[in-house]
């Protein structure tokens, strides 16, 4: 499981919309191609690749042996955020010194307004 991975996974909208589903509640594969009007193997295709990249695993119910209920992992969105969390941390850094640098620049560079007697003469 790695961010590139990750990403992979979630640049298809698809995938997507069926981890916004399973945000709200472990679904069994055909409430999810339900859910988004796809056929059983088209599903099947997505629920792979979200598994794959452990954004996704499966578990069999007790009262329902041949049904598999799919979830969320919570560690590969850990390490999203982290990463995320990183980034902004980086960029509001780089804000603050550029805003701090504009500041200084513009008291340094701030044009005289003549008065307008000063203009007639």
């Amino acid at each position: 499981m790695s961010l590139d991975s990750t990403f992979a996974a979630l640049s298809d909208p698809t995938r997507r919309a069926v981890v916004d589903l399973l945000r709200r509640a472990p679904r069994r594969a055909g409430e999810l191609s339900e859910a988004l009007a796809m056929t059983p193997p088209a599903m099947s295709r997505h629920l792979r690749v979200l598994r794959e990249c452990g954004l996704v695993e499966e578990e069999r119910p007790e009262e329902d042996a041949r049904g598999r209920v799919l979830r969320l992992r919570p560690e590969p969105f850990d390490e999203l955020r982290d990463w995320v969390a990183e980034v902004e941390q980086f960029w509001a850094g780089q804000l603050a010194a550029f805003k701090s640098y504009a500041e200084k620049r513009r008291t340094r560079t701030r044009p005289r307004v003549r008065s307008p007697r000063a203009r007639r003469r």
